[in-house]
């Protein structure tokens, strides 16, 4: 395994969560190149074959287990697109902790795209935590647009961590996901822009077979000048339910768009989209501030519980 440095430590800490080498399977990622990598007897992690990302193969009944895989950028200039494949077998329970940091001193904009394509088996439990971060103080931007597309197996269910709170100028995020009968996705996602910040989150969710469910969950809070759209999915094609929605709180010069979208093309869709945009209550301010709390305290205080 490749050394890290300490820029590269922190950023690894920020989105993954590890001090050090994770146990079990992993493939750590700095600036293009793979700088630590481990399989084991359960969840094989190798180079995909056209050498462009990775090919990540879990086998059947594989219990209690995780994968890691983040990636971490500190050279300014630099812009990469990666591809990851997942095959999670039947009757697996599972982890994957994917996620990018940047930190850009230099001139030139920073960029990672990671392309995941998930195909889960039937009668698994797979989850899933993203987490975006940037930092440095150069004029370079960071810049991260992840796809992800998903397709759950028959009884399978997917949950899914998406978090983005500090540091990236732009993001996309697009997310695809078609459910088998009885299958089951969850989706939390948490952001935070500031400054010039902008960003964008697509979904659509196609319930193919009976039983289905989906429940996406958004919270945002846009700050100083900042732009997000939220732009939510769900399509019924069955016996199905869905459920979306977008909690945000607004700032400052902040801009904040959501467009849900319900389609139901069959009778027994049940499909249901709740969503709120709104500045912090005064009154909340206030009880915070007679605790002893600046009113800028106060803010923060609040913004914390609210994206936990």
């Amino acid at each position: 395994m490749l050394k890290m440095d300490e820029v590269q430590k922190r950023l690894l800490e920020e989105v993954a969560d590890l001090h050090d080498v994770p146990v079990g399977a992993y493939n750590l990622r700095a600036n293009g190149k793979s700088i630590g990598r481990n399989s084991t007897d359960e969840i094989i992690v190798d180079s995909r074959e056209d050498g462009k990302g990775l090919s990540i193969k879990i086998k059947d009944g594989t219990k209690k287990q995780s994968v890691h895989i983040p990636v971490v950028l500190s050279e300014s200039g630099m812009k990469e697109t990666v591809y990851n494949d997942f095959y999670v077998g039947d009757d697996c329970d599972v982890l994957i902790v994917a996620g990018c940091g940047i930190d850009n001193c230099g001139t030139q904009d920073a960029e990672h795209d990671g392309i995941h394509t998930f195909y889960i088996g039937k009668n698994s439990k797979v989850r899933y935590v993203e987490k975006h971060y940037g930092s440095g103080d150069g004029m370079g931007k960071r810049l991260l647009n992840p796809v992800t597309d998903v397709h759950i197996g028959e009884g399978s269910s997917m949950e899914m961590e998406m978090v983005q709170i500090k540091g990236v100028d732009s993001t996309e995020r697009t997310t695809t996901a078609s459910l088998a009968a009885d299958a089951h996705l969850v989706v939390r996602e948490r952001l935070m822009t500031h400054g010039e910040q902008q960003a964008i989150s697509v979904y659509d969710i196609k319930l193919d077979g009976d039983g289905t469910s989906a429940d996406i969950v958004s919270r945002g809070v846009a700050r100083d000048s900042s732009y997000q759209k939220l732009d939510l999915k769900i399509v019924g094609n069955a016996v199905c339910s869905g459920h979306t929605e977008c909690d945000s709180i607004i700032m400052d010069k902040g801009r904040i768009l959501a467009v849900p979208s319900l389609e139901a093309n069959s009778t027994e869709a049940q499909l249901i989209h709740e969503a709120a945009i709104g500045k912090i209550a005064g009154d909340q301010l206030n009880k915070l501030m007679t605790l002893g709390l600046t009113e800028a305290e106060a803010e923060e205080q609040i913004i914390n519980g609210f994206l936990r």
